[in-house]
């Protein structure tokens, strides 16, 4: 049976690990770069998993598919992250079938986010799930959850004010600055790394703090040029790096890097310096702790900053969750309808085979057999037949995968794919 949709021969797994059990520096060794990411999904066809969607951000790392058993998944992630099996079995999560549906529904709608209403998590599912497409993993059962996910984050955004506010990473971090250092607008701010969280931060530094000295770096310099262009700030090149963080007062750390690349090594300081790390893996080394004049403050630390506007938030919850489950719920009998369409096929062409055997019979018994009345009547009584079964299998409680077990079964009959 082809895995389209939630049945007894593969199964619908959500698998990963997020901020809820699992700190930055093991969420670290599970991060998929671009390219570890592409070779998960290869090797994924190469081991005929064939209908799977990845995401890797700094809050979690995880892969909704369908498998066997949860290994399979479980074996992709480890064997193209720097993650073990032990580790992961220590922090992971491990949805199935519906649950794993309520999860994906949760994470993209924000209600999962390590900052509740956080809907950046929606934009990361839409490209994973493209990419999944563009190398044939992502099939219709994959295409209309997530597009129903989609819809539920739209819905909530407009219909209710669990996003209301700028909270998210980036605004946190501008948060925190602007609370703990004095006279921000005079200070020199250094950005390391202009991808999505750091563009944001930028944004916001610029929007909240009335910066003019603002620097960025980036080791790709035309990228830190076109957002400098836009927001008129300087450019440095990345071998000035250890001479601008020592003119800072402030250092936004937010690059892609595996490994570390700020340390103690390079801080040759002569005042106080606020080292913010957004980054996942750390980019920022524990041991600049050990210079007296340094505050490292990590992506984990600004996300238990509680506000007035995250309290706001958590009001809205109850709204999201009724959204939620409207949307869920059309994406389940959609799914249910996908799953038992193809016994009623097979059921309605058995009763059909019973059908001609029983009117050649009554042909060849009957010389004044009325042919055009028989085929008329029977024909009905197998609608009603098949419409009988396939009104309980609608029924919200209806056990689907048992009852289409046993239909198959008691007419021993294969689903027409």
């Amino acid at each position: 049976m082809e895995n389209n949709n939630l049945s007894k021969h593969q199964t619908f797994y959500a698998i990963g690990l997020s901020y809820k059990k699992a700190d930055a520096e093991v969420r670290g060794k599970f991060s998929l770069s671009d390219v570890a990411k592409a070779n998960l999904l290869l090797q994924a066809k190469e081991e005929a998993i064939d209908n799977l969607i990845v995401t890797s951000t700094c809050n979690r790392t995880e892969i909704y598919g369908f498998a066997q058993h949860p290994f399979q998944l479980i074996k992709l992630l480890c064997e193209n992250s720097q993650g073990t099996i032990e580790e992961f079995q220590k922090v992971a999560h491990i949805y199935k079938n519906y649950e794993a549906i309520s999860h994906l529904f949760k994470v993209g709608t924000g209600l999962d986010s390590q900052i509740l209403g956080d809907f950046e998590i929606i934009s990361q599912i839409k490209t994973s799930f493209a990419q999944s497409k563009s190398l044939g993993l992502a099939n219709a059962f994959m295409e209309r959850l997530v597009n129903a996910v989609i819809q539920a984050s739209k819905k909530i955004k407009t219909d209710t004010e669990i996003s209301s506010g700028a909270t998210s990473v980036s605004f946190a971090s501008v948060q925190y600055i602007m609370k703990n250092v004095e006279n921000i607008g005079e200070k020199n701010i250094l950005l390391f790394g202009t991808g999505k969280i750091g563009r944001n931060t930028c944004e916001n530094l610029v929007k909240h703090s009335k910066n003019e000295h603002i620097t960025l770096i980036n080791r790709t310099k035309d990228k830190a040029e076109k957002l400098a262009g836009k927001l008129n700030l300087i450019v440095k090149d990345y071998a000035d790096l250890q001479t601008e963080v020592q003119k800072a007062d402030v250092l936004v750390v937010a690059t892609g890097a595996q490994n570390p690349t700020i340390d103690k090594a390079i801080l040759n300081l002569k005042k106080p310096i606020l080292i913010l790390d957004l980054s996942i893996p750390k980019n920022v080394h524990e041991n600049v702790q050990e210079l007296e004049n340094v505050t490292l403050v990590h992506l984990d630390d600004l996300s238990q900053i509680t506000d007035e506007t995250l309290e706001n938030r958590k009001l809205h919850i109850p709204a999201a969750e009724i959204i939620i489950e409207e949307i869920k719920d059309e994406f389940i009998t959609w799914m249910n309808g996908r799953k038992y369409a193809p016994t009623i096929h097979a059921l309605k062409a058995k009763l059909n085979n019973i059908k001609e055997t029983e009117l050649n019979f009554q042909r060849k018994k009957l010389s004044n057999f009325d042919e055009e009345q028989a085929e008329l009547i029977s024909n009905r009584i197998i609608q009603k037949i098949t419409n009988h079964f396939a009104n309980h299998l609608k029924d919200d409680s209806t056990m689907v995968d048992e009852s289409i077990d046993w239909i198959e079964r008691v007419f021993q009959i294969e689903p027409i794919k």
